[in-house]
């Protein structure tokens, strides 16, 4: 488990912020590591920066458990993960086992951090600012639309010709629905994706595409494509019942069922190809991971199954 309890001192009536002050923490620090839960005192969480402590003080830590993954393209600044599906970009809770971070903050340090995010379940390109000055720098350039992303993916059917998805979107405001779940809504936020098709499988009845977002809304590509009826094959979220995607995040699906029901044991979306300006140079980076030749044998399970 990446989050431990991490012992500091032992207290002697002293307050909580002067403890982590004495022990290292500038005040600053202090109050935010409190202000996030993570100071124990004997095992109790304390909230109060003046709050008097006696006993064993301990801070909920981050370890790092790191599997390997190594970036694809680094400089100083930054560096580029080839991220794979089922991989957090950040942890999601203390019960979180392992995600982009561990890889992250072995090779960085703690300043480093994910300057956009990617789903759970796509794979591919992120970037790492691998300071905070960077970070600041990156996260301006996603923020003013100053960055070119693409994205392959597998949809269900035949589609010929390019399209643009023009429809606005914005988070559904059905409290009995999945909370992350997007919707078209008129008064939504403006969101565009170019759709462009590479190639045709018959044999799948499948499209493996290109796509392009002209906006950077929450599930935008996964959402457009099935506001169209070409829905991404894998898709866990649109098109499902409720009770449906809970199996699905829960881990209570089988991985046949799973491909039965959505076409593939994991969403097809890739994020193949990124490009920006940082302080008059040019980056375009592309992915390693043949994206077509693994996304057709994904979708060719269903039918394996059906043999």
């Amino acid at each position: 488990m990446p989050y431990i309890n991490k012992f500091i001192t032992i207290a002697n009536s002293q307050k909580a912020y002067e403890v982590l002050i004495n022990s290292g923490f500038k005040m600053r620090e202090a109050q935010r590591l409190i202000d996030r839960g993570r100071l124990l005192c004997d095992g109790v969480v304390v909230n109060e920066k003046n709050a008097v402590l006696n006993g064993e003080i301990c801070l909920i830590d981050y370890e790092t458990n790191p599997r390997g993954l190594e970036p694809i393209f680094e400089c100083e600044q930054f560096a580029v993960f080839d991220k794979p599906s089922g991989v957090l970009s950040h942890p999601n809770g203390r019960n979180c086992e392992y995600s982009l971070n561990d890889e992250i903050w072995y090779l960085y340090g703690r300043e480093a951090s994910v300057a956009h995010r990617l789903d759970f379940e796509t794979s591919g390109l992120i970037v790492v600012a691998r300071d905070k000055i960077s970070q600041i720098q990156l996260k301006k350039l996603f923020e003013n639309r100053k960055v070119a992303k693409s994205y392959v993916a597998m949809v269900s059917g035949k589609i010929s010709t390019n399209l643009t998805i023009n429809a606005k979107m914005d988070l559904a405001n059905d409290y009995d629905d999945v909370k992350m779940r997007m919707q078209i809504c008129e008064n939504g936020k403006e969101a565009i994706t170019e759709i462009s098709p590479l190639e045709y499988f018959e044999d799948i009845d499948a499209t493996f595409i290109r796509a392009i977002p002209l906006t950077g809304r929450q599930h935008q590509i996964r959402l457009h494509l099935f506001h169209v009826e070409r829905k991404i094959l894998g898709e866990p979220l649109y098109g499902l019942q409720k009770e449906q995607i809970i199996k699905i995040l829960d881990k209570d699906m089988s991985g046949i069922e799973r491909i039965n029901l959505t076409g593939a044991p994991r969403l097809l979306l890739h994020a193949d190809r990124i490009s920006f300006e940082l302080e008059d140079q040019i980056y375009d980076i592309k992915t390693k991971f043949d994206a077509k030749r693994e996304f057709y044998n994904l979708a060719k399970e269903k039918f394996a199954h059906r043999a």
